[in-house]
């Protein structure tokens, strides 16, 4: 199976994942890709919305990041033939089987944010 890995775009099946969550990583790699998931979690998303959701991302890197997770078949892109032009992304029901992760990442993450917060009243 062919796992695009970001911007070198390498062939996963050169050097296949030793573990599972490697394999996790081959798929989220990146800085972009959670938060796209994130955003994507609450349903269906047009460019801009997802563009607005995941701050700081350029519109370059969105769509090469969108295009892989198309790829990869963790997200599905609709267009719609109407004027003007539409186009919706969501996750597929292998993108959905995600959730628990980005749900952990979530919960993991706040823990940390409180914990460093305490940290620096101390």
């Amino acid at each position: 199976m062919k796992v695009s890995m970001g911007t070198d775009h390498q062939d996963a099946g050169a050097h296949p994942p030793r573990c599972p969550v490697e394999t996790c990583l081959l798929v989220l790699n990146g800085k972009w890709k959670p938060l796209i998931m994130r955003e994507l979690l609450s349903g269906k998303k047009r460019f801009g919305e997802l563009h607005n959701g995941v701050r700081g991302v350029s519109q370059k890197v969105l769509t090469s990041n969108l295009k892989e997770m198309v790829v990869q078949g963790i997200v599905e892109r609709t267009a719609y033939a109407e004027m003007p032009p539409r186009v919706e992304y969501e996750l597929t029901e292998l993108g959905q089987s995600l959730s628990t992760v980005i749900e952990a990442m979530w919960a993991w993450g706040e823990n940390y944010q409180q914990s460093q917060a305490e940290d620096s009243k101390s």
